[in-house]
């Protein structure tokens, strides 16, 4: 256990510092599908890390392609040169997208990537003669990292309110979540089409020459797994081509395999202009995000004047360790078929999220993919407090959860069994039925 001075010396990112340190969660190591504390203790892992674990733990060969890069190349400039694994796995990560995208460009994490997305839009327009277009729309609840492109773009309050004036030029589409209308909905709610519709009227507001781009998450996930309702996405896909707007879909959560799919899009049906990722293209091993671009953004770029296309980039953009977990993580994927085993586990993990109605302050249950959420009735006048002290008592009792607000999401790794089901919903229906 970290001592006082180490306790204080470590300022622990979205995180209740002083209540944290008063009694800390600590993990020592993890394999598979079990984190272990310093005792040797398990703890399930009910969220694959913070979304990014699709593969679980300290799989082998992830471990084994990372040990060999550093040993053969730690470090390579990104600026003007390259290194093979970059190339490669850009390649493989065009067709693992079924070649809806023809090119990948590499960030360090999802709120990274989203503002490189944003950059990309404005510098495309502007090389097609509408730099007018300038302005974003995002959406209420919507989570785009912690960036001030991606905070500006996003929809909590939570993130905004600490950090004054963002980017100027956004407004907000409404969120689709409905608790009269869509309570315990199994998969996609059928009620809130229409809540896409209210494009056209910032259309309307703003002027469609002036908006660049929609920005989206294809499921919410840190707003507490927020899903879009039948057709919602195919509708906005069409406004946008409709009036010339961009879409992107921030997939940083739903995308490398977490929709049972390789992508939210796959599983929806519904191909964005650029598409943002991060967290589950190393498994987590190493910190990396890319952005997926359609052939014509690309395209546009590279017909202007001689020179550098698009003045952006970071310092590890393509690192070669990263590049050698992602490469290694996409073979997983392939070799082991973990996308097939994940399908054939979404319908027993349904049914046992869903097996939670009535018990005590449960107030909705939904479920996407190898996504689920429970929603509790709040404390009064303490929102947050009932699901922070099921967070607390869960990891006592073995079981790691997230919690935003009142709202449990659950996201393990891909690898589950249906053993692993019954141990995580066993353990959580044991907790909420003494919950206070």
């Amino acid at each position: 256990m970290p001592d006082k001075q180490q306790l204080d010396a470590y300022w622990m990112p979205f995180t209740a510092n002083r209540d944290y340190k008063a009694a800390p969660r600590i993990v020592a190591s993890a394999s598979g599908m079990y984190y272990r504390d310093q005792s040797g203790r398990q703890i399930l892992d009910g969220t694959a890390g913070l979304w990014c674990v699709p593969l679980g733990h300290s799989h082998p060969v992830i471990v084994r392609a990372v040990q060999e890069a550093i040993a053969t190349l730690d470090y390579a400039p990104a600026f003007q040169m390259g290194h093979p694994t970059a190339f490669e796995l850009a390649a493989e990560l065009v067709e693992y997208s079924g070649r809806r995208f023809g090119q990948v460009f590499y960030t360090n994490s999802g709120s990274e990537a989203v503002d490189t997305a944003l950059k990309m839009v404005l510098a495309y327009h502007r090389a097609r003669g509408e730099g007018q277009r300038t302005r974003f729309i995002g959406r209420e609840r919507g989570y785009h990292g912690v960036g001030f492109g991606g905070m500006s773009v996003g929809g909590l309050s939570a993130n905004r309110k600490q950090f004054g004036n963002l980017l100027g030029g956004v407004d907000y589409l409404p969120h689709t979540h409905n608790l009269e209308k869509n309570a315990f909905s199994r998969g996609l709610p059928e009620y809130g089409v229409h809540l896409a519709d209210e494009l056209e009227r910032l259309v309307t507001l703003h002027d469609v020459s002036t908006i660049a781009a929609v920005i989206v998450e294809p499921l919410s996930g840190s707003a507490g797994v927020i899903l879009p309702p039948k057709h919602y996405l195919q509708r906005l896909r069409e406004l946008c081509d409709k009036h010339g707007i961009l879409l992107i879909f921030d997939e940083v959560i739903t995308g490398f395999g977490r929709m049972a799919t390789p992508f939210a899009c796959d599983y929806f049906g519904v191909t964005p202009d650029l598409m943002t990722t991060a967290k589950g293209l190393t498994n987590g091993v190493v910190p990396m995000g890319a952005v997926f671009s359609k052939p014509a953004i690309y395209d546009t770029l590279m017909q202007g004047p001689a020179g550098i296309e698009l003045f952006h980039g970071y310092t590890y953009s393509g690192h070669p360790l990263a590049c050698a977990a992602g490469l290694a993580a996409l073979r997983v994927f392939k070799e082991e078929k973990v996308l097939e085993h994940a399908q054939g586990m979404t319908a027993y993990w349904e049914d046992a999220l869903h097996s939670l109605k009535g018990l005590p302050h449960v107030i909705d249950l939904r479920n996407a993919g190898l996504i689920g959420a429970i929603e509790l009735a709040s404390l009064p006048g303490k929102p947050g407090a009932r699901a922070m002290e099921v967070y607390k008592t869960a990891f006592a009792e073995g079981v790691l959860i997230r919690t935003t607000g009142d709202i449990i999401a659950l996201s393990p790794p891909l690898i589950l069994e249906k053993q692993h089901i019954d141990e995580l919903f066993g353990k959580l229906r044991d907790i909420l039925k003494r919950s206070a």
